[in-house]
C-alpha cells in the first residue's frame, strides 16, 4: 500500500513537469525564433517480491514469471523540437530574415557565442549588426575594400564605419554617345582656315553640329565636354563605296560652376576680371595634347584669349569618324582614314582593343591652374603606350538618317554595358541583407556596396543544444562544438529577407497534450487519496 502512495507521488510530479513544459510552450507561441520542447517519461525502479522460475521435469511443473512492482515513473527526458521549423510572418524590414535549413545564426552576448533563430536584426549606436530579440551581435565575415568577402574566423559584423558609411566618388572612363547624324543639317559644313598665301587648309577654323557630354573626374567633380561634329568634304565615289567621313572635334570643357578649364580668373586692382590661358589641356583620340590656340592674335589677346571677353579657340586636333551605311554603324578612327580600291577599307590607329572600330580616346591633361583643372591623380589620363586609360567615347551607337535636317544627339555615361560611369562621393542611405546573407550599403549616389556576410552554425545534433533563454542556444558536447569559422547559409538553406521565423508551438497538440497530462495528475491524485482511505482503514481495525 505504501508503495502505491510513492507511486502516486512520482506521478503527480512528472505530470507536474510536463504541464511547466506545456505552459512553457504555449507562453511562447508568439515568441520568435522559439523552439517548442517535449517531455518523455519512462517507469522507475522495480521491486521484486519473487523471482522467475524455471519448468521442473521432476515435479512436473511449469515455470513462473518473476512478481515485480513498480514505484512510479520519473522524466527520461525533456526534448527541444530545434530541426521542426516554425511558419514565417512577413515584416518588410529589410533587415529581417527568417532561416529557411536547420543552421542558427552565430551572435555574441558578453562575450560568448551563442545560437539563434531569431533573425530579427538591427544596428545599434556603435554600427554593430545586432539582435533585437537578445542584443547579440551577428557574427560574420568583413568584406574589404573593393566588396570582396574575406572568410575567415567569425567576428562581430560591424557595418557602419567610418569609412563604410561614405561611398568614394570614382572617375568616369566610357561614355556612349547616342542619337542621329542627319547628313542634310547644314550646320554640318564647316568653315576651313587659310594659310598665310589665302589657300584653305584642312584644318577647321567654326561651324558643325554641337555634341556633348559629362564626365566625373577621381574627385567626384563633374566636367561638361562640348563637341563639334561636322561633314567632311569628299569625293562623291567615297559616298558612293558607302563611306561618310565626318569630323570631331573638342570646342571647350566646363566645371561644374560652368567655368571653362582652359581660362583663369586674375582679379585686378580696380575690380575687374582678366582672364588669362589656364595650361590646360586636352588628349582627343591619339594624338598629341591640345590647348588654346596661341598663335592667335589680336586686340586683347593675350597667349590666345581676349582677357575682357573670355574668347578663345583651341588649337584645331580633328579626330576623323565614319559613317558606314552598308554596316549601318558608326566607326572613329585615331589615323586619318583610309579609303581602299573598293571603298570598304579603314585602318585605325588602335588595334590591341576590341573597341579599337568604334571608340576614340579622350583626356585631361594637368594645366597650371589646379584649381580649376586638378593635377594627374584628378582626371582620368590616357596611357598612349599601352593604349589605355582615360575616357573611351562610343560612337557605335549613333545613327546617320535623314530627319527634317536636324542633328538630334545625347549621351550616356558608361560604356553600353552600363560600367564605369564614375559618381559623385556619396553618403550611406540605407542597409539592406539579400538571401545569401550579404550586407550591402546604399548610397546616395547610387552606389551598392558589400559590406559583409553573416555566417551561420550548423550541428551533427542540433537537439542537443541547450536552451539559454531570449531565443538562445548553447552548444553542447552533445550538439558539437563550433568551429569558430562558420559557414555561407546557401550551404544548408537560405535567408527568407523582410521575414521572421516565429515559434514552432503546435498549439492544437499542446492543448491535447494539456487535457491527458491534466487526466494524468487527476489520476495520480486519486491514487494517493485511494490509498490514504485504505490506508486509514487499516489502521482502524487494528483498534
Amino acid at each position: 500500500m505504501m508503495r502505491s502512495l510513492y507511486s502516486g507521488v512520482a506521478g503527480l510530479k512528472i505530470h507536474q513537469t510536463k504541464m511547466d513544459v506545456i505552459g512553457n510552450n504555449i507562453a511562447n507561441v508568439n515568441t520568435v525564433g522559439f523552439k517548442s520542447s517535449s517531455v518523455n517519461f519512462s517507469d522507475t525502479f522495480y521491486q521484486t517480491l519473487s523471482p522467475a522460475t524455471g519448468p521442473n521435469a521432476t515435479t512436473n511443473t511449469a515455470g513462473t514469471n518473476a512478481k515485480q512492482i513498480g514505484l512510479g515513473g520519473l522524466v527520461a527526458s525533456i526534448t527541444t523540437n530545434v530541426t521542426e521549423n516554425g511558419g514565417t510572418t512577413t515584416t518588410n524590414r529589410a533587415l529581417d530574415v527568417a532561416i529557411n535549413g536547420e543552421s542558427f545564426l552565430v551572435v555574441n552576448v558578453n562575450g560568448e557565442q551563442y545560437f539563434t533563430k531569431s533573425g530579427a536584426l538591427n544596428v545599434d549606436p556603435s554600427g554593430n549588426l545586432y539582435c533585437t530579440t537578445n542584443n547579440g551581435i551577428v557574427q560574420g565575415w568583413m568584406a574589404d575594400d573593393d566588396g570582396n568577402i574575406v572568410k575567415d574566423i567569425a567576428t562581430d559584423l560591424k557595418i557602419m564605419t567610418a569609412k563604410q558609411t561614405s561611398a568614394a566618388p570614382t572617375a568616369t572612363t566610357a561614355e556612349t554617345i547616342l542619337g542621329n547624324i542627319d547628313p542634310n543639317d547644314k550646320n554640318l559644313t564647316p568653315v576651313y582656315g587659310t594659310d598665310d598665301q589665302g589657300n584653305k587648309t584642312t584644318t577647321i577654323k567654326s561651324g558643325g553640329v554641337p555634341m556633348t557630354f559629362s564626365f566625373y573626374d577621381k574627385l567626384g567633380e563633374l566636367y561638361t565636354v562640348k563637341m563639334m561634329v561636322t561633314k567632311d568634304e569628299v569625293a562623291d565615289d567615297a559616298e558612293e563605296n558607302s563611306l561618310v567621313p565626318y569630323t570631331v572635334r573638342v570646342a571647350d570643357v566646363y566645371n561644374s560652376e560652368g567655368k571653362s578649364i582652359f581660362l583663369k580668373e586674375e582679379p585686378q586692382t580696380d575690380g575687374s576680371i582678366k582672364y588669362v590661358n589656364s595650361g590646360a589641356k586636352i588628349t582627343f583620340g591619339t594624338g598629341a595634347s591640345f590647348g588654346v590656340d596661341d598663335s592667335v592674335n589680336g586686340d586683347g589677346i593675350e597667349n590666345g584669349v581676349n582677357t575682357e571677353t573670355k574668347e578663345f579657340r583651341l588649337k584645331s586636333t580633328q579626330v576623323p569618324l565614319l559613317f558606314n551605311s552598308k554596316a549601318g554603324t558608326f566607326a572613329a578612327v585615331d589615323a586619318k582614314y583610309t579609303v581602299g580600291a573598293n571603298g570598304t577599307e579603314v585602318t585605325p590607329n588602335r588595334t590591341n582593343k576590341d573597341y579599337a572600330k568604334t571608340c576614340i580616346n579622350f583626356s585631361v591633361v594637368q594645366g597650371d591652374d589646379p584649381q580649376h583643372v586638378g593635377n594627374d591623380s584628378t582626371f582620368p589620363q590616357y596611357d598612349a603606350a599601352n593604349d589605355n586609360g582615360g575616357i573611351e567615347l562610343d560612337f557605335s551607337s549613333l545613327t546617320q538618317y535623314s530627319k527634317g535636317g536636324t542633328c538630334e544627339t545625347t549621351y550616356k555615361r558608361g560604356g553600353q554595358d552600363g560600367k564605369n560611369a564614375g559618381n559623385y562621393a556619396g553618403t550611406m542611405s540605407g542597409i539592406s541583407v539579400d538571401d545569401t546573407g550579404k550586407v550591402y550599403g546604399k548610397y546616395t549616389n547610387g552606389e551598392t556596396k558589400c559590406l559583409a556576410q553573416i555566417c551561420v552554425a550548423s550541428f551533427s545534433n542540433p537537439s542537443g543544444l541547450e536552451a539559454e533563454g531570449d531565443s538562445l542556444f548553447k552548444a553542447s558536447l552533445n550538439s558539437g562544438l563550433f568551429d569558430g569559422i562558420g559557414e555561407e547559409v546557401s550551404k544548408t538553406g537560405s535567408f527568407t529577407v523582410g521575414a521572421l521565423e516565429m515559434s514552432n508551438v503546435d498549439l492544437a497538440s499542446e492543448f491535447t497534450s494539456m487535457i491527458t497530462t491534466q487526466r494524468g495528475f487527476q489520476a495520480n491524485s486519486r491514487i494517493i487519496t485511494t490509498s490514504d482511505t485504505m490506508l486509514e482503514e487499516l489502521v482502524n481495525l487494528k483498534r
